[in-house]
């Protein structure tokens, strides 16, 4: 026995290692180094530089690299040249680069880009999936093209798509986005017609189209339907229901409605404590709030930023900061980074209450946490500080502005410096310094 757990101790310890498949993956040069470039313009003359290396050829994870960095810094013109390069020299393409570039132009509001795309897809020898005509439908009708989506939708056959359940939602959402009710049931009905099984998500959007009108009764005729049709509704369709329920003032019902949830099932997730706390908080409410987020603890379930956030954004709306603060210090001490909207919305509500200096330690805090606040706060607080007397705090504020570029326009900053120095000539020349500087 002893000689046996020698020798598997040997074995293990003279063993190699077994090769990951990020050690088996070949690595790529040009990838590896574009990495560490952040400007459009260098990662070109990186990509060209490789170009004119001898013996080196850009295959598909060059160029898809290089364009998801272009695409995210919206440096379209260069993408479309590497697109044509992709077909000149006839490099195999992935779905999910024209996926990716299809979401990306829904983004910056090009959606005829995105269909133009769409519909070159098998030009690049790329097989397009239900994944692709799913994305193109929901990136028109982010961008209000609901024509456009309607038309492709029922053109999914000539395309030679069979439309899912996915595929189904989006266009339901899209009509009830529209307040079209009668419209969204008819895609329904499609869905059983096409034995496209309906998901709790189909049943979700509708719940949610009735309880965001207050229509309890509508909303649970729904979502009983979903346990008849033998499926579980999950956190969302709970927390729709709690939604309705706390707009007609029933905060009782809708928080036994959460705790029924774990009975019949469903685990309780903090989607549901946020219905609870906002409801709470909107009511000034604050000390059930904050023992809200103590129970949630004691349940072992973690509070994430948007809570304390929640909490934090109706406390500086009762102008009581002071309180909001405490709650970003104890946000800190259990653990949780808070994120630019929660520095902006202090930041904003000491600057309201006329406690600049406050404001500036918080502003402080902010960029040493690489968030930056928005261009009124960052002159408010320049005014309420030389208003103060604190003349070095408020250049201070005023650098920083001028190190990110952040400037209004001329006719701004000279109703800033006015206010500042009492409209004498030196206002001028600060106008004229920080033009000159941006």
């Amino acid at each position: 026995m002893f000689f046996n757990r020698t020798l598997i101790r040997h074995y293990h310890k003279q063993r190699p290692h077994k090769p990951t498949k990020a050690l088996l993956r070949k690595r790529i040069p040009f990838v590896t180094d574009l990495k560490d470039i952040q400007s459009p313009d260098e990662a070109l003359a990186l990509f060209r530089d490789y170009c004119e290396t001898g013996g080196f050829k850009h295959d598909y994870p060059s160029y898809s690299s290089l364009i998801y960095k272009l695409a995210r810094r919206r440096n379209y013109e260069a993408v479309e040249t590497l697109l044509q390069q992709l077909q000149h020299y006839n490099v195999k393409c992935k779905e999910a680069l024209f996926i990716g570039l299809i979401q990306h132009y829904g983004k910056s509001g090009l959606p005829d880009k995105a269909i133009e795309l769409f519909r070159k897809m098998p030009s690049f020898d790329c097989y397009r999936s239900l994944q692709s005509l799913n994305t193109i439908l929901n990136t028109l009708l982010e961008n209000g093209r609901f024509n456009d989506a309607d038309g492709m939708f029922k053109s999914c056959s000539k395309m030679g798509f069979r439309p899912n359940a996915v595929t189904f939602n989006i266009m339901i959402k899209g009509w009830l986005a529209k307040g079209e009710w009668d419209e969204a049931r008819k895609v329904f009905d499609e869905m059983h017609e096409r034995e496209v099984e309906p998901t709790v998500v189909t049943y979700n959007c509708q719940i949610g189209f009735w309880s965001k009108r207050g229509k309890f009764s509508e909303a649970k005729t729904l979502f009983d339907e979903i346990i008849r049709k033998g499926k579980k509704p999950n956190a969302i369709s709970y927390a729709l229901l709690m939604e309705c329920l706390c707009s007609q003032e029933k905060f009782k019902e809708a928080k036994k409605m959460m705790f029924d949830m774990e009975y019949q099932g469903c685990k309780t997730r903090l989607v549901n404590y946020g219905i609870l706390m906002n409801d709470l908080a909107k009511r000034g409410n604050f000390n059930e709030a904050k023992s809200l987020l103590l129970e949630m603890k004691k349940r072992r379930i973690k509070p994430d930023v948007v809570m304390y956030n929640i909490l934090i954004n109706y406390l500086c709306k009762e102008s009581k900061v002071g309180e909001a603060y405490k709650i970003l210090v104890e946000m800190q001490v259990d653990g949780f980074e808070p994120n630019a909207a929660t520095y902006r919305m202090i930041v904003d509500g000491f600057c309201r209450n006329g406690e600049f200096d406050e404001g500036l330690k918080v502003l402080n805090a902010m960029m040493m946490s690489n968030h930056c606040a928005r261009v009124e706060t960052f002159c408010c607080l320049v005014v309420g500080l030389i208003k103060n007397g604190k003349m070095e705090d408020g250049w201070f504020v005023m650098e920083e502005m001028v190190k990110r570029r952040m400037c209004p326009d001329l006719g701004s900053w000279e109703a800033l410096v006015a206010s500042t120095c009492g409209g004498d000539k030196s206002g001028h020349v600060i106008v004229t310094d920080l033009v000159s500087a941006s």
